[in-house]
C-alpha cells in the first residue's frame, strides 16, 4: 500500500469504530490486521514489533494462517501476555474432517493460545463444495472442534467461483464469511451479489479482504527502500486507498476490513481511514464503480476463475 506518510504520528490506544460481527455478535474493530506480509515477506523481530504496534494502536482483530509461513510462530511470541481482548481468526484449507481438526490443534500449539476465536475453511474456490458439506468433511470437523472448545466460531473464506461459496451457505450454517471484496473484484469475482445476500440471510458475519486489491503480483515482500506496499490497485493505476477502503464498509453487512500492513506507517494510515470512516456519497460511489471497472479489465480472473 503506497500513500501519503501521515503528518503526525498516531500515539496510544485508539477507539477504532466497532461493528457486530452477524451472528457471533462480537464486536469487533472496522480495522483488522492480516498477517500474512509479516509471516511471508519480513523479518520474524520485524513481524512481531509491528503485531505489538498494532495492539498497541488498538487493532484487535488479527487474521492469520498456517499457509502464511512464519506468522503463526510469530505470533506465538505475541499473543500468551497479549492474548486478553484480541479477536484471533485462523485457517483451515481443507476439506476433510480429520485434516481441518488437526490443523486447528496445530495452529494453537503454534500460536500459543488456548482457543480460537474463529477458524475459517480457507479459500473455498479451490476446494470441492460436496466435500466440505459431507459428514465427513471439514465443516463438520472445524463443528467438532467448536464443541471441543478449541474455536468458538467457525467460517469460510473465498477468493474466487462464487457459486461454490453460495453453495455451501445454502446449505449450512456459517458463523462468519470472509471475502474478496473490493471496487475492482466486484466487476471479476461479485461476490457482493452473488454471496453476500445469502450471508446477511443466516445472519452470518461478514468480513472483506483484498481490500486494496491484494498484493501485487500476490508477493507478500517489500522492495528495498519500500516503506509502503504497493498493491494490486495501484499497480494498474488506482490509489485512493480511503475510497476503497470506505467501499467495502458501506456493502450491507461487512463488519471489518482486514487488511495485510508492513510497516506502522501503514497502519497509522488505515487507523486514520477508520476513525475518519464516512459512507461515500453517490456521486463518489458512482465514481468509484466506473474506476473499479477499469482495474478489473486491467486484473482479469487474477486470483482464479470466476465461473466454473
Amino acid at each position: 500500500m503506497t500513500t501519503t506518510h501521515p503528518e503526525k504520528p498516531i500515539e496510544g490506544i485508539h477507539s477504532i469504530p466497532r461493528r457486530v460481527l452477524g451472528k457471533t455478535q462480537e464486536l469487533v474493530p472496522i480495522l483488522g490486521l492480516g498477517s500474512a506480509p509479516g509471516g511471508i515477506g519480513m523479518k520474524d523481530d520485524d513481524a512481531i514489533q509491528l503485531y505489538q504496534r498494532a495492539i498497541d494502536l488498538g487493532i484487535t482483530y488479527i487474521d492469520t494462517a498456517p499457509g502464511y509461513d512464519r506468522a503463526q510462530a510469530q505470533l506465538g511470541e505475541v499473543l500468551p501476555s497479549r492474548r486478553e481482548g484480541l479477536f484471533i481468526a485462523s485457517k483451515a484449507h481443507t476439506a476433510s474432517y480429520d485434516d481441518a481438526l488437526s490443523m486447528v490443534e496445530q495452529n494453537l500449539v503454534d500460536l500459543r493460545i488456548d482457543q480460537l476465536d474463529l477458524v475459517y475453511i480457507h479459500s473455498v474456490g479451490n476446494l470441492d463444495p460436496d466435500e466440505i458439506l459431507a459428514k465427513d468433511g471439514s465443516l463438520a470437523g472445524l463443528r467438532e472442534a467448536q464443541k471441543q472448545g478449541l474455536t468458538r466460531f467457525v467460517g469460510i473464506t473465498a477468493h474466487n467461483l462464487p457459486a461454490k461459496c453460495a453453495r455451501i451457505l445454502a446449505n449450512a450454517e456459517v458463523d462468519v464469511g470472509m471475502f474478496a471484496l473490493n471496487p475492482g473484484d466486484r466487476h471479476i469475482y461479485n461476490f457482493e451479489e452473488a454471496v453476500l445476500p445469502l450471508a446477511r440471510q443466516q445472519n452470518c458475519g461478514i468480513a472483506a479482504m483484498k481490500v486494496y486489491g491484494g498484493a501485487e503480483g500476490v508477493k507478500y515482500e517489500l522492495q528495498p527502500g519500500e516503506s509502503f506496499r504497493r498493491t494490486a490497485m495501484e499497480t494498474n493505476g488506482f490509489s485512493d486507498y480511503e475510497r476503497a477502503f470506505r467501499y467495502c464498509l458501506d456493502l450491507p453487512g461487512v463488519a471489518v476490513n482486514v487488511i495485510g500492513m508492513y510497516r506502522e506507517c501503514e497502519i497509522e494510515q488505515n487507523i486514520r481511514f477508520a476513525l475518519d470512516y464516512k459512507p461515500l456519497a453517490a456521486t463518489a460511489a458512482a465514481e468509484l464503480d466506473s474506476a473499479g471497472a477499469k482495474l478489473a479489465k486491467s486484473w482479469g480472473e487474477h486470483f482464479g476463475p470466476a465461473k466454473g
